[in-house]
């Protein structure tokens, strides 16, 4: 039997938080360095209206998230935990996106025991379905609306996230920091 329900965002936490960044200078023109990008709301960084990044979103998503670059030290201590835990990835990404994540994962040897696409930032519900433990994210608006419901989250440092934490909410700057620290818990739980 696994120990813990471990669920998990792919896009900015087992991937970079800024694969998107050269499409869209190039797309609107601009020069923008990752360093400018301190609020996760993309279309303020970038400052162009939300539908205009609306628009350069829908004619490129499927090749953003195609060719987005995996954080191999994400997927080798994925592959480790899957031994002792459950994994989940709980995207917020769009349904039409369900069949190029899983093919993106199976491509880059994430195991995984569940992929939850889920269409909206709101991962509470799911979180709860699944008995969470331990949820690992980068947007800090969904790490807290996370912990105020009783979820400790692991929250990956990015430029668009340092903002005080929340009971419940440790920061992480990598993943041998965020395997450290489940080995810890696998531990403990062994010990009680």
């Amino acid at each position: 039997m696994k120990s813990l329900n471990i669920c998990i965002d792919i896009d900015g936490t087992i991937t970079d938080p800024y694969f998107w960044l050269n499409s869209a200078n190039k797309y609107f023109n601009k020069n923008i360095t990752s360093d400018e990008i301190t609020q996760y709301e993309v279309h303020k960084a970038l400052k162009v209206s939300r539908e205009e990044y609306t628009n350069f979103y829908n004619e490129n998503k499927f090749d953003l998230h195609h060719r987005e670059r995996i954080n191999k030290d994400a997927v080798g201590t994925i592959q480790k935990l899957i031994k002792s835990s459950n994994i989940y990835f709980v995207t917020a990404r769009e349904k039409s996106l369900e069949i190029l994540t899983r093919e993106y994962l199976n491509r880059n040897n994430v195991p995984y025991d569940g992929v939850y696409v889920l269409g909206t930032y709101h991962k509470v519900d799911t979180a709860k379905d699944l008995n969470c433990d331990l949820f690992i994210e980068d947007s800090f608006e969904n790490a807290v609306e996370l912990s105020e419901n009783g979820f400790k989250v692991l929250l990956v440092d990015t430029n668009y996230n340092r903002f005080p934490l929340k009971e419940n909410i440790k920061r992480v700057f990598n993943w041998t920091q965020i395997h450290n620290i489940i080995t810890r818990i696998l531990l403990q739980e062994k010990a009680v």
